[in-house]
């Protein structure tokens, strides 16, 4: 009778190192398509987008009275000698950079170098993404809800947004999870509305799901529960 059975152990294997690596390859997508959000509350990463209350370092070569060190204001402000007011606030440093160079360029010097350096990391914010009508980095107060935290950037692009959120946390030991939740549910009670906490990186889907949304819709399950399940990205 075994010599009649077509079952090999090996066939178990294999089966089960497919779905494996299927899963694997869900959790690589995920990952991916996770990467530019979470490097924008990455201290470090090129993606980091400057907050209030970080401390920047600014240096212009040649331009002594514009090498100093900035807070920035809750406002999202700096203020800096014969530039004036600039808002730096849910930008990177290379952006803000770039921003210096042309506001200097011709008037005060030809081709400037100017560097721009997060000297502290202060903010206690949230970054809010995706469709939105103001996408940026925005300072926490008291004790803010996903509803209230899309609300600082202006609320839903209505002609955009989706009705799921997902929003991506720092773990204390210093990885990242993510849940996906219904606005539609929180609205409609079914769903408590959510804390958010200072780090989190909040993104509103496009309805039509173009490239990293996609990943975040079919991969990631939707959160269904009173509070939020997370899953390790």
């Amino acid at each position: 009778m075994i010599g009649c059975n077509d079952y090999s152990p090996s066939d178990n294997v294999g089966a089960s190192s497919q779905a494996i690596n299927s899963e694997g390859g869900k959790l690589d997508q995920l990952s991916r398509a996770s990467a530019p959000y979470i490097a924008q509350s990455t201290p470090g990463s090129t993606g980091y987008k400057i907050g209030p209350q970080d401390v920047l370092e600014i240096s212009v070569f040649k331009v002594p009275e514009l090498t100093q060190s900035v807070q920035v204001a809750d406002n999202g402000l700096v203020n800096l000698p014969l530039v004036g007011d600039i808002r730096v606030a849910g930008k990177t440093p290379s952006a803000v950079e770039s921003e210096l160079r042309t506001k200097l360029n011709g008037s005060y010097v030809k081709n400037p170098s100017v560097r721009v350096f997060v000297k502290e990391y202060n903010s206690a914010r949230v970054t809010v993404d995706g469709a939105v009508r103001n996408p940026g980095v925005w300072p926490l107060k008291g004790t803010p809800t996903l509803l209230s935290a899309i609300s600082l950037a202006g609320g839903l692009d209505k002609e955009m947004a989706s009705t799921t959120v997902v929003i991506f946390r720092a773990n204390p030991d210093g990885t990242r999870s993510a849940a996906r939740v219904d606005l539609a549910a929180i609205r409609a009670g079914s769903v408590v509305d959510p804390t958010v906490e200072a780090g989190d990186v909040i993104v509103v889907e496009d309805s039509t799901f173009k490239s990293a949304y996609s990943a975040f819709k079919y991969i990631l399950p939707l959160t269904t529960l009173s509070s939020l399940a997370f899953m390790a990205i």
